[in-house]
């Protein structure tokens, strides 16, 4: 009984360190948001001796955050529902219709999660400039692209609890294979779903490298994109740096806090069964 308590308290202390490690930058970074640029210099893992909100409004102000948000939030929103869509869909071919095709196809799907984007990008953004796709359509296929196969592989494992009795009794009551999908196995692969939400959101949130890539229109910059400005050749503006990340990390933990309830059931479901 004593090595067991010892044991439950050993993991505990261990979990309050690791999420003490994990939040700590995400305190810093809200507390030195609120200094003047000299003090997050000299007094930088302490609360600010004078606390000052000017470098909200004004970083609200240089990152055109209305429109840069706006466009974040489009470009998200549009990438998850076709993300959703098409991964939810293609993991439910491959999972009721088995064949040496759909293992081939699956174990591509699986493959190219290891593939990093860095070694793509150059043809990928030249074929898709070739085409005119550039800006928010180009973008929004080419984060389809990158987040379909971790996707497909989450719904892939969800799907195999879902047992196949469903689908013939909804034949028998006369529904075809698109209602089967939407109106029975679908609903039950919300966990799933929430998880793919998520894991994309976040990535495509904060994603830079591609959106510098592909955007090259006034108007369409995303946050990631507006926060380069904080950044020049010879200073750096870190006080509005800083609260410029607050502004644009707050919608993503927001989203997180809604449903997060439902990610370690979701990764749970399509990682292990």
């Amino acid at each position: 009984m004593k090595s067991e308590k010892m044991h439950n308290w050993l993991i505990i202390i261990l979990g309050v360190v690791a999420s003490l490690t994990w939040i700590y930058p995400f305190v810093l970074i809200f507390i030195n948001s609120f200094k003047t640029r000299r003090e997050i210099f000299t007094n930088t893992l302490f609360w600010p001796n004078e606390t000052t909100t000017e470098n909200y409004p004004r970083a609200y102000e240089d990152l055109n955050y209305t429109e840069s948000f706006m466009n974040s939030l489009m470009i998200t929103v549009a990438s998850i529902i076709v993300i959703v869509l098409f991964s939810s869909m293609s993991a439910y071919a491959l999972s009721r219709y088995p064949g040496k095709m759909s293992s081939v196809i699956y174990f591509i799907c699986a493959i190219t999660m290891l593939i990093p984007f860095q070694s793509l990008m150059i043809p990928l953004v030249s074929l898709f400039g070739r085409f005119d796709m550039l800006n928010r359509v180009g973008l929004t296929f080419m984060n389809l692209g990158f987040g379909s196969s971790m996707s497909i592989f989450l719904y892939f494992g969800a799907l195999r609890s879902v047992p196949k009795s469903l689908d013939e009794a909804a034949i028998l009551d006369g529904a075809n294979p698109f209602q089967i999908f939407w109106r029975v196995v679908f609903p039950l692969l919300k966990p799933t779903t929430v998880t793919v939400i998520i894991l994309n959101s976040i990535r495509i949130w904060n994603d830079y490298l591609l959106p510098s890539l592909v955007i090259n229109k006034d108007g369409m910059y995303t946050i990631p994109l507006q926060m380069y400005y904080f950044f020049g050749q010879y200073t750096i503006q870190w006080e509005l740096a800083l609260a410029g990340l607050v502004l644009a990390i707050i919608p993503i933990i927001l989203l997180y806090m809604f449903l997060q309830k439902h990610i370690i059931q979701g990764i749970t479901e399509g990682a292990t069964k």
